[in-house]
């Protein structure tokens, strides 16, 4: 019922969200003696912002078409490299890369928001690196004949993909995807696989949540898992491929991150109504684009969710030592070759300061010279990944410390 509940609603507000932007645009048409009053425009910008608020938002493109790098400008490719049910890996490339550069694979988060939440990594790093990056499906979208995917499937997909793209690679992982990305770490250095990434930086990860626990984490905490599993969990209606597919649906894990802010968002739409009114279209359409991307959201695989609850926020069973890939614990001592760098925002209100630099502390087998911590001062945690600090202060960092430990001669084609 939760979910037919959702697509009801969804219906009344599509419907009311086109009536509004018609309204709006017949307010703003020059035509209209009435948009040159002083209602008129403080109307049509009302009615602008309902609408965007109330309208739908599907799967966003990266739409990156160009990169400034050594002076020039060059086209961006992207194409996706290698298709499963559950996740495409994508590539980014361009001319102007040297033959020898590094091959970068960032992890994006399987957290409610498509891969595309990363396009401003993506964008910054395709400057100096070739990039590939985990393009995971919304669940409803996926067939029930696919099968189930849960966390360790997860881990199965990203040695996949460090397979495709071949030895001496470097990974990233943002937010939720350091636990996995991490394990899969230490599982390939465990078996000497080839392929094991050369340096893993983990960005606002909750490798241990007991550090500084946020609001977040303390949901997590203060509710059994099967609170979550009747509570949370909804079934795919008729209308789409998943159908029958047991998911945590995106719009549940948007309705609980808007809420954690709802002030800051509410004053945030105030501002884009008072630009609208304005004139100040840019700033408007700045605000436009950041929330048509932060309400375009997806579902996720109920046994991958509860699985990531129970294990990652519950039980702790990284840092302690309990993990299991596939019936085997997880040995994070086993990570002797991989440089890690872990990166945390001094304003993140989802992972807290502490719970991704635990990673390095839990690497018991790797030498403190192939550790590196960075605290990212006036950051919160979409700004560690996205934004000009992003771009200007914490990518460089990213850049000097992979080609610190990139070794070209290992590259092979993918």
């Amino acid at each position: 019922m939760l979910y037919t509940a959702y697509e009801l609603n969804k219906s009344w507000m599509n419907a009311a969200s086109t009536w509004a932007s018609a309204a709006a645009q017949m307010l703003n048409n020059p035509a209209l003696p009435f948009g040159y009053t002083g209602m008129g425009p403080v109307m049509a910008s009302a009615l602008e912002v309902f609408a965007h608020a109330s309208a739908p938002y599907g799967k966003p493109a990266f739409d990156i078409e160009s990169v400034e790098a050594g002076g020039k400008t060059w086209p961006v490719t992207e194409a996706i490299v290698l298709h499963k049910p559950f996740g495409n890996l994508l590539r980014f490339t361009h001319a102007g890369l040297p033959e020898n550069a590094p091959r970068l694979l960032i992890v994006a988060p399987m957290s409610g928001h498509f891969a595309t939440l990363l396009r401003g990594t993506v964008a910054r790093m395709v400057e100096s690196c070739e990039v590939y990056i985990t393009d995971w499906a919304d669940a409803k979208m996926v067939p029930l004949a696919a099968g189930e995917f849960d966390l360790d499937d997860y881990i199965d997909y990203l040695i996949a993909f460090f397979e495709h793209v071949g030895p001496g690679a470097h990974a990233l992982a943002v937010c939720q995807p350091s636990v996995p990305t991490l394990a899969a770490t230490a599982i390939m250095a465990d078996t000497k696989h080839p392929c094991r990434p050369l340096t893993l930086t983990m960005m606002g990860g909750p490798i241990d949540t007991r550090e500084a626990p946020t609001s977040v984490n303390d949901l997590a905490m203060q509710r059994p898992i099967e609170w979550f599993r009747h509570t949370v969990i909804g079934t795919v209606p008729l209308q789409y491929p998943g159908a029958g597919r047991q998911v945590y649906p995106g719009f549940m894990q948007l309705a609980g991150f808007m809420s954690m802010n709802l002030g800051n968002h509410m004053l945030s739409h105030y501002h884009m109504f008072r630009h609208l009114v304005e004139g100040a279209d840019e700033s408007a359409d700045a605000t436009k684009d950041f929330y048509e991307e932060y309400r375009s959201v997806c579902d996720l695989n109920a046994a991958y969710y509860l699985q990531t609850v129970e294990e990652v926020f519950q039980k702790h069973s990284l840092p302690n030592g309990t993990f299991v890939h596939r019936g085997k614990v997880v040995d994070l001592g086993q990570i002797n070759d991989t440089a890690l760098l872990a990166v945390e925002g001094e304003r993140d209100d989802i992972s807290g300061i502490g719970q991704t630099r635990a990673a390095l502390h839990l690497a018991t087998g790797l030498a403190e010279a192939k550790k590196q911590y960075h605290l990212a001062p006036e950051v919160g945690h979409y700004g560690i990944f996205n934004g000009s600090k992003w771009r200007d202060k914490i990518a460089p960092i990213l850049e000097a410390w992979i080609a610190r430990f990139d070794r070209p001669a290992l590259k092979v084609v993918a």
